[in-house]
């Protein structure tokens, strides 16, 4: 397992933190704390932070084309003007709020903005797929799943990422652009789920996939980061300064800084003495650089 130089990004640590973005233009990191119910933004030259309260857990975000962000929160998705900090909704929640709330997302080359679910009470495999196409959501898939997470598109388009957290998995499906059609599921990864192994390596949560179309991939309570070849072949692995992290994204003028947010909320005192950094937002540079991510159409 590599060992890695990280940078602190913002020292106050998220409940939940998650779905870091990189806008290139304004050179500029945002993520969402889902507990802290807050749009969170720094640039990280200057260190200047700014956050958004939402009146419900903002979960996934995604660039605007007309500006500002889409954000995926429990009651629906709505527009948020990071000038004015206006909120807007784009489209209801299309599920029970009691239960479910979006989870994890992200747009594919043609635009959408694909947003899984998760479904809370864990006793079924209840949780969605749905997309954002134009302002209106479609259901993609219903079931299957407990906590969708690690959306990722392969840089040529045909092949989009997908993992269940809570079945350990993570799926590769083929994928046409031009549709919005993803058929044809393959198991790419299994990991182990008996958390009380000596060599439980946690579970797959949020991704990102780089411009050689290796999918990066941050393994909740694993401590680690996996690099994964399109084959499936393991290519790199990377020891994190905390337990939890959330998910990973691409950012820097060459796109070789990576982006990593983290979970502190629900974690052990003996957790959090150990990993002090838990919930945190680091950073860390690699060989390979990423890729810019497509802004949501409207």
């Amino acid at each position: 397992m590599d060992s890695a130089h990280f940078n602190v990004v913002h020292p106050e640590p998220m409940q939940v933190g998650e779905c870091p973005l990189w806008h290139a233009a304004e050179r500029n990191i945002y993520w969402v704390d889902i507990g802290g119910m807050a749009v969170h933004r720094v640039h990280p030259l200057t260190g200047e932070h700014r956050q958004w309260s939402m009146p419900s857990e903002p979960s996934a975000l995604a660039m605007h084309t007309h500006g500002g962000l889409v954000v995926a929160t429990r009651a629906g998705v709505v527009h948020l003007d990071t000038a004015s900090g206006a909120i807007t909704p784009i489209a209801p929640a299309p599920y029970d709020t009691a239960t479910t709330r979006f989870n994890d997302g992200r747009v594919d080359p043609a635009g959408r903005f694909w947003i899984g679910t998760i479904f809370e009470p864990r006793d079924r495999q209840s949780a969605e797929m749905y997309c954002l196409e134009k302002g209106t959501l479609s259901l993609k898939w219903s079931g299957g799943m407990m906590n969708s997470n690690g959306l990722g598109f392969a840089p040529d388009g045909h092949s989009m990422y997908h993992a269940d957290t809570a079945a350990h998995r993570i799926n590769r499906y083929d994928f046409a652009a031009e549709s919005g059609t993803a058929s044809h599921p393959q198991v790419f990864q299994q990991f182990a789920s008996d958390k009380t192994a000596a060599d439980y390596g946690g579970r797959p949560d949020g991704a990102a996939v780089d411009s050689e179309g290796a999918y990066w991939c941050a393994m909740f309570e694993g401590a680690r980061l996996l690099r994964f070849a399109p084959t499936g072949e393991l290519l790199r692995e990377i020891a994190l300064p905390l337990r939890c992290p959330t998910m990973l994204a691409f950012g820097g003028e060459d796109l070789r800084t990576l982006y990593i947010t983290s979970a502190s909320h629900g974690r052990s005192a003996q957790e959090r003495e150990r990993y002090p950094l838990s919930g945190c937002v680091l950073s860390l540079n690699v060989d390979v650089a990423g890729r810019e991510e497509p802004p949501y159409l409207a």
